[in-house]
């Protein structure tokens, strides 16, 4: 029998971490095509910041709790649902509504947990899985052999794409801020990590790279990093933009983007139709889980805390030293 009510953490106004607080609401139904999950474990995200902050509006219909990633054992399941059924545990890419006990989940978006796996380590996985995958595999075309340049390598997306890329077999290059993360990223599989405050990384990727350059470049910083990749990509490269810590307004000079044949693109993954994120979901099933269970990744996990913690959790994530994910726990 499902209880009645659940605890929540709800952002009553926009703000820093202290604006989280435990509430409690009706625990929701699953709806047709839908599974309800109880939440042993959920991953905190950028999005989630910037949600927080009053930057990123959840899509209409998607609830207004914070939260896009748990993983947790499904305890029912809505009309016309035949993958899963009570008992599975799981893991699944959410709209929003990850902060609390029970959360509701698209079945096409939800994935049986990859086996060995606890509830922490499978929480951390849908969000910067399907980022990755979508943007540096599908958007980016790397192949192996190639190079990769990650900015914000000991990120939860950072650490992902530095390992997916090497298991499957190209050569990553990334920027981080502090020797901790250098020594951590190179750990991983990172050929370089480069501290950005001792090294402009174009000249270092085209050190390493033999002047060949990168051939596709994942960014989440934007501002100046913008002009720079085209400056440190190989001709024929791909340049995906995924986030801007720094802004999105600036002045660059397309003619090395025309010279060297590049393209510059981007994407949000909240936003992705549900048939083209089904389509992500069966690609990581096929592709990337036998990575996991053959050991070859494993999400990096920083820290982590309570769901009544999570105003808490949310300054670990603010801060700039974190290596990782951050995830709240249920018990």
């Amino acid at each position: 029998m499902l209880p009645q009510t659940m605890t929540v953490i709800e952002a009553r106004e926009s703000g820093g971490p202290e604006v989280l607080v435990p509430g409690e609401r009706p625990v929701p139904l699953p709806g047709p095509d839908e599974v309800l999950i109880v939440v042993e474990a959920a991953g905190i995200n950028r999005p989630d910041v910037l949600q927080r902050q009053g930057l990123y509006p959840p899509p209409k219909g998607a609830s207004d709790l914070l939260g896009l990633e748990v993983a947790g054992a499904v305890v029912a399941v809505g009309e016309n649902v035949t993958r899963f059924k009570e008992g599975d545990f799981v893991c699944a890419l959410v709209n929003g509504g990850g902060y609390a006990e029970f959360a509701v989940a698209p079945e096409a978006t939800t994935l049986m947990a990859p086996i060995g796996l606890d509830a922490v380590q499978a929480a951390a996985l849908p969000e910067t899985i399907f980022t990755v995958w979508h943007n540096v595999f599908e958007r980016g075309g790397l192949e192996p052999g190639e190079w990769l340049l990650v900015h914000g390598g000991a990120s939860g997306i950072g650490t992902t794409a530095i390992q997916l890329a090497t298991a499957l077999g190209a050569k990553v290059i990334t920027t981080v801020g502090s020797a901790d993360k250098v020594k951590a990223c190179e750990a991983l599989g990172a050929v370089r990590a480069i501290n950005y405050h001792e090294n402009d990384f174009v000249d270092v990727v085209r050190e390493v790279t033999e002047k060949h350059g990168a051939d596709v470049i994942l960014d989440m910083v934007g501002g100046d990093y913008i002009e720079r990749n085209l400056k440190a990509a190989a001709v024929e490269g791909h340049i995906v933009q995924i986030a801007f810590l720094k802004t999105s307004k600036v002045e660059i000079d397309l003619m090395r983007l025309m010279m060297r044949r590049l393209t510059l693109t981007g994407s949000t993954l909240r936003a992705q139709l549900p048939a083209t994120k089904a389509r992500m979901a069966t690609a990581i099933e096929e592709h990337i889980w036998p990575l996991v269970t053959q050991g070859k990744f494993k999400p990096v996990i920083d820290s982590t805390f309570q769901l009544t913690e999570a105003a808490e959790a949310h300054k670990r994530i603010d801060d700039p030293a974190h290596i990782g994910k951050i995830v709240l726990k249920t018990a």
